[in-house]
């Protein structure tokens, strides 16, 4: 029996069986990783505080962490935000750690590969101006940010707090070294941070091991490699099948896997196959790859081979130019009647290249209810844009003897800049956004007017549209 096909706009009961997956099949503990570091700093403060998650964050001041030199000459002050939204988390988002000149963190951690992610709430500190916070970041010899807005790229994320992660590689007997540099040129800029985490990560999780000989790089005959003198920044992570995941469902790593609703590029209707119940085998790629609920849910074409033929499922992902990216792809097939080679063949399209024309989920996992990923890289290097759109695609198999179903099946996706030849990962600033327009009150109705307003609201979904009328 099929499972069944849930279209795009989910009704309620897919919500209640996906809260179904959440409490009950990952009820149980989901970390298959423990890492070797697990730092939390929570920058500015001299407390010890617990986030959300249940993990706890320990204060900055008086660390080990915070370099010596740092402590005792004073150079950076601590403070809390002037104003806090309601909708910012307390933890590590109150306090932070803010100088006029260099300030260093030094980690003593084991040599390997490492998560990096950096906090920040670009809000005023008692005598640091919002607008003033202009400064580079380095680990080692590698540039994460330079010159870097925080409230510039706060206010284009649409967002009041930034967080960034990062991948990097510390050699046998290197410490990691992060360090803050206020912008030297542009004068009163000043560099802050209010929360760093430091987790270890599995070995070539993401970084190409020594005797791999690399994955397909779209559009060229030869092969790619992340090798550990490169470095990756996280740009997307994505749970494909209406959910959010947080990172305390996440495998130990603590990585967040958005839902992929809004990066999807036309309102095509897509199908959400869903097996909550299925025991995945993981035989191919180890369980801590990703949570398992990725690859419960998913999305597809669904059953009708005419209209499946007739588009493509996009994504759409602004993404930076000048750098190649990592595309990690995640698969498994759970739906019953798929369960052999060729019964679901479909191609797949990366920045419209096809990346793969022979597509095949079971064919890379021997079986149904196996998970995989394959990786491919792509070079975004032209262009004199600040940004360009990275697409990515599935179809169907248009010859129908090539396959039992003319459909085709995503369940995550995850992007990774990769670092320059220079070691760089920064880029420029956004531009600053254009002021609202002023607020023109209709003629005979003063702005300040009270009484009851009716507010208009547009509702449209898959084309039908309609409106609700509220009185308040």
């Amino acid at each position: 029996m099929r499972i069944p096909l849930v279209p795009r706009f989910a009704p309620l009961c897919l919500v209640i069986l996906l809260h179904h997956m959440t409490t009950t099949v990952a009820g149980d503990s989901p970390y298959t990783y423990a890492p070797v570091e697990h730092i939390l700093l929570n920058c500015g403060s001299s407390n010890n505080s617990t986030a959300s998650e249940a993990r706890i964050w320990i204060g900055d001041v008086n660390s080990k962490f915070l370099t010596h030199e740092q402590s005792q000459i004073q150079s950076s002050l601590t403070a809390s935000a002037v104003k806090q939204a309601l909708t910012v988390p307390r933890v590590p988002f109150t306090d932070a750690r803010l100088s006029l000149a260099p300030f260093t963190y030094s980690f003593p951690v084991t040599a390997g590969q490492k998560f990096v992610r950096l906090h920040f709430h670009p809000a005023s500190y008692s005598n640091f101006s919002r607008a003033n916070a202009l400064f580079s970041v380095k680990v080692g010899g590698i540039t994460l940010l330079s010159n870097f807005n925080a409230s510039l790229n706060a206010d284009a994320d649409s967002g009041p707090t930034i967080s960034r992660e990062y991948c990097v590689n510390i050699e046998e007997d290197q410490r990691l070294n992060i360090i803050f540099t206020p912008s030297p040129n542009v004068s009163n800029s000043y560099a802050f941070i209010n929360g760093i985490e430091v987790l270890s990560m599995p070995t070539n999780l993401y970084f190409t091991p020594v005797d791999d000989p690399g994955f397909v790089l779209i559009g060229r005959q030869n092969l790619y490699r992340v090798v550990n003198s490169t470095s990756l920044e996280m740009e997307y992570r994505l749970n494909v099948g209406v959910r959010t995941i947080s990172p305390a469902d996440d495998t130990g790593m603590f990585r967040e896997w958005q839902d992929d609703t809004s990066y999807l590029k036309e309102h095509r209707m897509s199908f959400i196959p869903v097996n909550a119940t299925i025991k995945l085998k993981n035989s191919v790629i180890p369980r801590y790859t990703a949570p398992e609920d990725v690859f419960r849910t998913a999305r597809s074409l669904g059953n009708n081979s005419t209209l499946n033929l007739s588009y493509n499922l996009t994504w759409q992902f602004p993404v930076d130019s000048g750098f190649d990216y990592l595309i990690r792809l995640h698969f498994c097939e759970f739906q019953p009647e798929i369960i052999q080679t060729s019964d679901r063949r479909f191609r797949i399209f990366i920045a419209n290249q096809t990346a793969d024309e022979a597509a095949d989920v079971i064919l890379w996992s021997g079986e149904n209810g196996v998970p995989v990923y394959k990786d491919y890289a792509v070079s975004m290097r032209e262009g004199t844009e600040k940004k360009v759109n990275l697409y990515v695609a599935i179809g169907a198999e248009p010859r129908r003897w090539k396959t039992s179903y003319q459909d085709a099946i995503l369940n995550g996706v995850e992007i990774f800049k990769i670092s320059d030849f220079n070691s760089n990962l920064a880029v420029l600033n956004p531009d600053p956004l254009p002021p609202d327009p002023p607020t023109i009150a209709p003629p005979g109705q003063s702005q300040n007017s009270k009484g009851n307003r009716t507010k208009l609201i547009s509702v449209a979904a898959d084309g039908v549209a309609g409106f609700i009328v509220l009185s308040c």
